[in-house]
């Protein structure tokens, strides 16, 4: 009988290990508050690394090497009591096939992040239900993590998990925090979600699946293929720039990837990037200085 409970006691341990869909690392870091090393901070981060990562955010059986890699940097400017204020970091990356590289995925710096917090208090997500405003952004930021990384591996694989986002924008539009309403401005969670889900930037999300599926994932086999795929990606958006001039998901996906496209076409075999360079020098010209090393 012992031995049953035993291997019963297993069985629950390994279905709960493969509930969890992120493998995330949360730091709350208070230094610019000067009391960065009271106890209420390092209550907050442990809590949140508890909450992001044993949630079944999913509900899909995930092994434990599917687990995206992720990292929520909360940065506390300021804070009164339970009155907490400052920004908030995410950045989340995908494994490319057949290589020990990680390409980075969302690169993301939310500065309205403002919450209550009373310390050990509960921390629980309802899909359709308003908690509190740090719950509210840490599942729209883990959501958006989920939906890019589903969209990287399947044309539109994101479209549940983005569709959550929104309905956190939604909910959420109910408390005076900042980032939820339309106007809170063009670079608020409530545009990021709003474009992507928008027919307007339907080929913003064939780029997402274009640019890694079909692109970096089959480099490792044929470097110049991917790099010539990786073109043909990236020149989609000149179609969004023609429709919506600076748009926010653009500006973000080169945050993110303004890195890795100056490495990718600094070096190896050679393609045309003419046309590239045109589109990029256009659309992303803060990073010019970047553009300069792609060799045709």
């Amino acid at each position: 009988m012992r031995n049953y409970f035993i291997l019963i006691l297993l069985l629950l341990v390994s279905i709960t290990g493969f509930c969890q869909d992120l493998n995330a690392k949360v730091i709350v870091n208070a230094q610019l508050t000067g009391d960065e090393n009271i106890q209420v901070f390092k209550t907050l981060e442990k809590q949140l690394n508890e909450f992001v990562n044993n949630s079944n955010w999913s509900n899909k059986d995930i092994k434990p090497q599917e687990r995206i890699n992720c990292n929520f940097v909360i940065n506390i400017t300021e804070y009164s009591n339970t009155f907490f204020s400052g920004s908030i970091q995410v950045q989340s990356s995908r494994p490319i096939f057949g290589s020990s590289y990680t390409s980075s995925l969302y690169n993301m710096n939310d500065k309205d992040f403002s919450f209550e917090y009373t310390e050990f208090q509960v921390m629980q997500f309802t899909p359709n239900q308003y908690q509190n405003n740090l719950v509210s952004v840490m599942a729209f930021h883990i959501y958006m993590v989920l939906g890019l990384d589903a969209d990287s591996f399947s044309p539109e694989g994101g479209n549940d998990y983005f569709k959550q986002a929104q309905q956190i924008v939604n909910y959420s539009q109910q408390e005076n925090y900042s980032g939820w309403k339309l106007s809170d401005g063009l670079q608020s969670r409530f545009k990021l979600i709003d474009d992507l889900l928008s027919p307007v930037f339907s080929d913003y999300r064939t780029i997402l699946y274009n640019y890694h599926r079909l692109g970096l994932d089959i480099m490792n086999e044929n470097i110049k293929e991917g790099k010539a795929q990786l073109v043909n990606a990236l020149t989609l958006f000149n179609n969004i720039a023609n429709k919506r001039p600076n748009a926010y998901v653009t500006r973000v996906f080169f945050d993110t990837k303004a890195d890795e496209i100056e490495q990718v076409f600094s070096s190896g075999p050679s393609v045309d990037v003419d046309k590239l360079l045109t589109v990029l020098n256009r659309i992303a010209p803060m990073y010019s200085a970047k553009w300069r090393n792609l060799q045709f």
